[in-house]
C-alpha cells in the first residue's frame, strides 16, 4: 500500500500524459533581399546599397553586360581622346600618330583591366588613362621644344620615346611599395577624412578639363548635358515602363541622338562659315582619325623606337606614378562601398598598386602615352 501510494504521489494523473500538442509557431516572416544580392550573403542597408541594380555578387545578363560594357568603352574613349588631342600635336603628331596613340591607350587600359579584374582588387572599375601624367608629360614635350628635327614626325617619335623611358623607369616605384606591402601598411592611416577629399578631387578634377571642352561648342555640348539630365533623374519617374532602360543606358541613348544632330547640322551647312577651332569642335568630319588610322591595330613593343631615358623625366614621372596610386586607392574603396563589398584590405591594396606598376611598366614598352589609373 505504501510503494501504491508513494506510486501514485510521483506520477501524476493519467489524462495529463494525454494532452494535445501545442499549436506549432507561425514560420518567421520572409526577407526579401536586395535587389542584386540573390547570391553571396544579404548585407544590410549600411553595407548594400538598396538602390544599386546589381552588387559584387550577381551579374547581369550576358545582353546587359555587353551594352554596358560598350557604353563604359565610350566613356572612357572620351576620356583617351581628350588626353590624346591634349599632347599629340604638341609634340608634332599628325592625325594618324593621334589615332595610334589612341589605339595604343586602347590597348593597354583593357590589358590592365584584366589584369586587376582577374588579379588585383577583382572590383568592378576599369583601368583608364589618368590625367595625374599629363604635367610630367608636359614638361618632356618643353624639353624637346628648342631641338632641332628633320620634320615633325621625327620630333613627335622622340618625344615618345623619351615618353617611354621615363614610364618604365618610373613604373619601378610602384612595383616597389606594391609588392613590398609598403603600401598596404600606409593604408591603415587611411580614414573616411583622408579617403573621401582624394575620391571627390578625383571626379571633380575632370570638370576643369570637360567644360571647358563643352564650351567650345555650346550647341552640342550643352543639349548633351541637359539631355543626360532630364533622360537619367525625371524621365524615369514620368516614364516607369521606361525607367530601368533610361536609368541604365541613358548615356548611350544621349550620345547617339546628340551624334545624330550633330551630323545633321554638319550637313546641312551650319558650320560653313565659322572659325576654325568651332569647325574642330562641332564637325564630325574634322577629327581625321577614322580614316587616317586602320581598323584593327594590335600595339608591339617599342613600337615608336628604342626607349630614352633621362633622370629628369624619371623623377617627375615618379610623381605621377604616386599621385596615380592615391586615385586608384580611393577609387577601390569607392568601388567596393558601391558595390556592396568589404572595404579592400591592406595586403590586396598593396597587390593591385604592385600590379597597376606592372601595367605601366607594360604601357611604357609597348608606347602609351601615360600611364592608366582605377576609375568606376
Amino acid at each position: 500500500m505504501g510503494e501504491t501510494a508513494h506510486h501514485n504521489h510521483q506520477h501524476p494523473p493519467a489524462h495529463h500524459n494525454h494532452q494535445h500538442p501545442p499549436n506549432p509557431m507561425p514560420p518567421p516572416p520572409v526577407v526579401v533581399p536586395p535587389l542584386g544580392a540573390a547570391r553571396g550573403p544579404v548585407y544590410p542597408p549600411t553595407e548594400q546599397l538598396i538602390q544599386m541594380h546589381y552588387c559584387i555578387h550577381s551579374n547581369p545578363s550576358w545582353v546587359q553586360t555587353a551594352v554596358l560594357g560598350f557604353q563604359h568603352y565610350i566613356v572612357m574613349l572620351g576620356t583617351t581622346v581628350m588626353i590624346a588631342t591634349a599632347l599629340v600635336p604638341r609634340m608634332g603628331g599628325s592625325h594618324g600618330d593621334k589615332a595610334r596613340v589612341i589605339q595604343s591607350l586602347l590597348f593597354m587600359s583593357g590589358i590592365n583591366t584584366l589584369l586587376q579584374t582577374w588579379f588585383g582588387t577583382r572590383l568592378p572599375t576599369v583601368m583608364g588613362p589618368s590625367f595625374a601624367y599629363i604635367i610630367s608629360v608636359l614638361a618632356i614635350i618643353n624639353d624637346f621644344s628648342d631641338s632641332t628635327f628633320a620634320n615633325e614626325h621625327e620630333r613627335f617619335t622622340h618625344t615618345m620615346r623619351a615618353i617611354q623611358g621615363s614610364l618604365i623607369v618610373s613604373s619601378l616605384i610602384n612595383i616597389v611599395i606594391g609588392y613590398s606591402n609598403a603600401w598596404g601598411n600606409l593604408t591603415r592611416f587611411f580614414s573616411p577624412i583622408v579617403i573621401v577629399p582624394v575620391v571627390c578631387l578625383v571626379g571633380l578634377g575632370l570638370f576643369a578639363r570637360g567644360f571647358p571642352q563643352l564650351g567650345n561648342c555650346v550647341e552640342i555640348g550643352l543639349p548633351m548635358l541637359i539631355l543626360l539630365v532630364i533622360g537619367q533623374q525625371y524621365l524615369q519617374h514620368i516614364f516607369p515602363a521606361a525607367g530601368s532602360l533610361l536609368e541604365k543606358f541613358a548615356l548611350l541613348v544621349c550620345i547617339g541622338i546628340i551624334w545624330s544632330f550633330a551630323a545633321i547640322l554638319t550637313v546641312a551647312g551650319a558650320y560653313n562659315n565659322v572659325r576654325e577651332p568651332t569647325k574642330l569642335s562641332c564637325r564630325i568630319d574634322r577629327s581625321f582619325l577614322m580614316s587616317s588610322a586602320p581598323w584593327i591595330k594590335i600595339p608591339y613593343p617599342f613600337q615608336w623606337g628604342t626607349p630614352i631615358f633621362r633622370a629628369s623625366h624619371v623623377f617627375g614621372m615618379m610623381g605621377a606614378a604616386l599621385v596615380s596610386s592615391a586615385e586608384s586607392t580611393g577609387t577601390f574603396y569607392a568601388a567596393s562601398r558601391l558595390a556592396g563589398a568589404t572595404a579592400p584590405p591592406g595586403h590586396v591594396l598593396s597587390r593591385s598598386i604592385g600590379l597597376q606598376g606592372v601595367g605601366q611598366l607594360l604601357e611604357g614598352i609597348f608606347g602609351a602615352v601615360v600611364g592608366t589609373a582605377a576609375a568606376v
